[in-house]
């Protein structure tokens, strides 16, 4: 497993081996906003298996754009995500191809924004995205202080999600485009989040 948190990549720097990326997406000074980093920062404890590349993207959407367009055959991101369910809960979710209603950005980081940037700059097929969400607590909204920690759901939450990422991943690495196991105790998802994200088919929650 290549844990590389801070290194800004090159674009197609992806090693050609690394068939599976798991990305962490978030601003660590935005409270809950900081789950991905934290699950990231989980894994260098658990690494996952040879042949996937674990990196903490932060807030640079246009890295993980050009990482997306590297070669590999799936893209897990973990993010923090408003899915209507209670502070804590994760949610698998399958990301859709961009279909041009999205608006591409450089800048920040909204996953649909990131598709829609990778498929502008490449005519490369994008991989299979799949978004481990956790509900979050603490979002500071419009000018609010910077929340530098993540709320006890949250932060409870990031161990279960290190746990999921080592279910998840050989099953895709065995299989890029096989069904995925069930996170716990699944239920209806509630509505998508506004990252343009596949409404069509609920994910599975853990409700724990």
């Amino acid at each position: 497993m290549d844990i590389q948190p801070d290194r800004l990549p090159r674009p197609g720097a992806a090693p050609a081996s690394d068939r599976l990326l798991v990305a962490g997406v978030g601003n660590i000074f935005l409270g809950d906003d900081a789950f991905g980093p934290e699950v990231i920062r989980a894994l260098a404890e658990r690494p996952l298996p040879p042949g996937v590349r674990v990196r903490d993207y932060g807030i640079r959407g246009m890295d993980l754009a050009y990482d997306l367009l590297a070669g590999c055959a799936t893209a897990v991101l973990v993010d923090a995500a408003e899915r209507g369910h209670a502070p804590g809960t994760l949610t698998l979710i399958e990301a859709e191809p961009p279909q041009g209603t999205v608006a591409p950005e450089a800048h920040g980081m909204d996953p649909a924004k990131v598709l829609a940037l990778a498929t502008h700059l490449g005519d490369e097929p994008l991989p299979r995205v799949l978004v481990l969400a956790c509900e979050p607590e603490l979002l500071p909204s419009g000018d609010a202080d910077v929340l530098p920690d993540l709320s006890t759901p949250v932060r409870d939450a990031v161990g279960r999600a290190v746990d999921a990422l080592h279910r998840l991943v050989p099953a895709l690495l065995a299989d890029p485009a096989g069904p995925v196991p069930a996170l716990g105790r699944p239920r209806e998802s509630g509505p998508a989040h506004p990252a343009a994200l596949h409404a069509g088919a609920p994910g599975a929650a853990e409700d724990r």
